[in-house]
């Protein structure tokens, strides 16, 4: 659509979005003057829904008024608690919903099915990733190399952006996959990198992976909630993500994982087990079951039974997507926000900052990145003395998402202009 930097304008889009009764639904910080914060940090922690201390004392309640009888009981019933998530999660990542288990931490995730997925052996035993990945991925990736005895330094390949750019260009991620992707065992690659804000094509790295007889595997923590995704369609091997951040489940919430449903049923592939990924029927046999009989669902890659405290916020959390008109509807605004904040931000000729995400709506997602050439930390300082709320990734990039569950086009239009008058 057509922009205009009046502040008549970014009103008017407010009044014309679907979607701005959601912003009543969240705790909005206020900064020191009592006003609300122009919260821009969802990419790092979501804002806390207004009816999360409901659900959350709900099982609070259940557990002093029932105890263990709770289990079975409860108003939400624990023993089968994940389960609640399961349909709301899958329509979230576009999944079948025996493909998905809401679970553990992310970085817990990816090692577990990284036991399952990446099987090394002479002459196929790399992992490819792009520059730069989240360090935890980072992290895993190379303990796991060297746990299977290989060297990460020779067994690491990363997809890197050319010099002096930022984004990857699809065609080198392509190239690389080409040159070496008879020795590479896994892909594993970020749907939205954390960084720059790039929006990868999951569906094209999936396939070309695959055509190279890779694995496929997506960290999709800064990609759910953000962008519409279709794992099964895809055909991706397995993902894993966090839902602390688009999510809006609380800090550390529990995260997901998908596992395609030709591998979830597969019930003779390695894992790691526990008592919660075997067979519910013979759970509660103990002692009588010694051996590990899996689900044939995702859920057989869970070690351990639900944390019910943790679990309750993602439930809130997950029927706003669903009321909101899920992905399709939330993302139709998201392009606008962001949209609007690139025209903002590029209409004033800065030599102060320039935003290294890519300018193509289907290779971004909420995420701007702004790399600030000068006074890096300064300018950042400065926008929080204006109550605009983003964060701040060493040595000079500051990122502002506006999301749009409860965002508004004004806010956007504010945070430009702090930016612009001190550039």
């Amino acid at each position: 659509m057509t922009f205009s930097a009046d502040e008549e304008f970014a009103l008017q889009l407010d009044g014309e979005d679907a979607l701005a009764d959601f912003r009543d639904r969240f705790h909005i910080p206020c900064g020191a003057e009592g006003r609300p914060l122009i919260y821009f940090v969802g990419n790092s922690l979501g804002l806390m829904p207004k009816t999360t201390r409901q659900i959350v004392n709900q099982e609070l309640d259940d557990w002093a008024r029932l105890a263990v009888d709770a289990h079975l009981d409860a108003a939400t019933p624990w023993y089968s608690y994940h389960e609640t998530l399961r349909e709301p999660a899958a329509r979230l990542v576009g999944a079948q919903p025996n493909e998905v288990v809401c679970m553990n931490s992310l970085t817990v995730n990816l090692h577990l099915l990284m036991a399952t997925f990446y099987r090394p052996r002479k002459g196929r035993c790399k992992i490819m990733m792009e520059e730069p990945a989240f360090p935890s991925d980072t992290y895993a990736i190379k303990s796991q190399i060297a746990h299977h005895g290989f060297d990460p330094e020779e067994s690491l390949v990363l997809a890197r952006p050319r010099v002096g750019e930022f984004a990857l260009h699809q065609e080198d991620i392509e190239a690389v996959l080409k040159k070496q992707g008879e020795q590479i065992a896994l892909v594993l690659f970020a749907g939205v990198n954390f960084f720059t804000g790039q929006l990868f094509d999951i569906a094209r790295i999936t396939w070309l992976a695959q055509e190279r007889g890779c694995i496929a595997g997506i960290d999709l923590a800064h990609a759910v909630g953000n962008a519409p995704l279709a794992l099964h369609d895809w055909n991706v091997d397995f993902a894993v993500w966090c839902s602390y951040k688009y999510l809006n489940s609380g800090p550390g919430a529990v995260a997901g994982a998908f596992v395609h449903e030709r591998h979830a049923r597969d019930r003779d592939l390695p894992r790691f087990a526990g008592w919660w990924g075997n067979d519910p029927a013979k759970r509660f046999r103990m002692q009588l079951e010694p051996d590990f009989v899996p689900v044939p669902s995702a859920d057989a890659w869970q070690v351990s039974n639900p944390p019910i405290l943790a679990m309750a916020p993602l439930r809130t959390s997950l029927a706003l997507f669903d009321e909101a008109g899920g992905m399709e509807a939330l993302r139709a605004k998201s392009i606008r926000l962001t949209g609007y904040f690139q025209f903002l931000l590029k209409r004033e000729t800065s030599e102060l900052f320039t935003v290294i995400t890519p300018h193509e709506t289907n290779e971004r997602g909420c995420q701007l990145s702004i790399l600030v050439h000068e006074r890096a930390k300064e300018l950042f300082q400065k926008l929080e003395a204006a109550g605009v709320k983003c964060d701040f990734r060493e040595p000079n990039v500051i990122r502002a998402a506006p999301t749009p569950l409860y965002n508004t086009f004004h806010e956007v239009w504010r945070c430009a202009k702090v930016l612009v008058e001190h550039s």
